[in-house]
């Protein structure tokens, strides 16, 4: 293991590149992550490390390859690197996947993010995707990029497990799922109670808007259902997180349980 003890050394500014900016990661090929929880995830899931850099007497786990760069630093270089407030001793960056969407997609049900600005809410929803079994998330244009801190953190390792598709137009993509018999539905609040549908085939496309607008009107026009869930309290809306949480255990329920 390599010791670097210079704030101002490359590999800090690389790091902390890689930590701010979306369009240096992707010229990088690579992203950053911060937490042993989510080493242990990238090395049980195969993700492709580069570099691991951890503090004095930070304990790494057993599997890292011999062709990965292990660089030990001091707290105030960690402080430096870290992008969470209170650092866990130890970052790593991993090779970027692939997010390209697939000619065939040979899952039954994936979300389709229209829009969701905020990582936080994209990484979540990634998260409760992989909870409940869907086969995949589908980015569309003005998505928050999943791979920044934020959204790295928030999907908790669900990132190294849930295939990610990046399409340039969200439109085209579900016009042809729909053409070919796959059920699109749409969260807008002024669609059919969600509790009152009808039971729903296994292989659907469940959308999920922007925090302020909601789904757009080209995304809308693809869908083959427009479900809202009641609300019989004062809010209006839910956050788009909580309100895919809930839409896609609903689903979940459907599916497993058949009620």
């Amino acid at each position: 293991m390599e010791t670097i003890t210079s704030r101002h050394n490359p590999l800090v500014a690389h790091l902390r590149r890689l930590a701010s900016s979306g369009s240096y990661r992707r010229e990088q090929g690579e992203f950053l992550c911060d937490s042993p929880k989510l080493l242990h995830e990238a090395l049980l899931h195969g993700a492709e490390l580069l570099t691991v850099a951890a503090t004095r007497g930070m304990a790494l786990p057993d599997g890292i390859h011999a062709g990965v760069r292990l660089v030990e630093v001091p707290e105030d270089v960690m402080q430096l690197i870290s992008p969470a407030k209170t650092p866990q001793g130890v970052v790593f960056t991993c090779r970027l996947p692939r997010t390209e969407c697939p000619q065939t997609l040979t899952g039954a049900r994936y979300l389709a993010l229209d829009g969701v600005q905020d990582p936080g809410n994209c990484g979540t929803i990634i998260r409760t995707c992989d909870a409940a079994g869907f086969s995949g998330v589908v980015l569309g244009p003005g998505c928050a990029d999943p791979f920044s801190p934020k959204g790295v953190r928030a999907t908790m390792g669900s990132l190294f497990r849930v295939p990610l598709l990046r399409v340039p137009d969200l439109s085209a993509f579900l016009t042809e799922r729909r053409e070919m018999g796959w059920p699109i539905l749409v969260s807008a609040l002024d669609g059919e109670d969600f509790y009152a549908r009808p039971r729903l085939p296994e292989r659907l496309v469940l959308v999920i808007g922007s925090e302020g607008r909601g789904v757009s009107a080209e995304v809308s026009a693809c869908a083959t259902h427009r479900f809202k869930l009641p609300m019989v309290g004062g809010a209006e809306s839910l956050n788009a997180s909580v309100a895919a949480g809930v839409l896609i255990y609903d689903l979940f329920r459907e599916r497993h349980y058949g009620t």
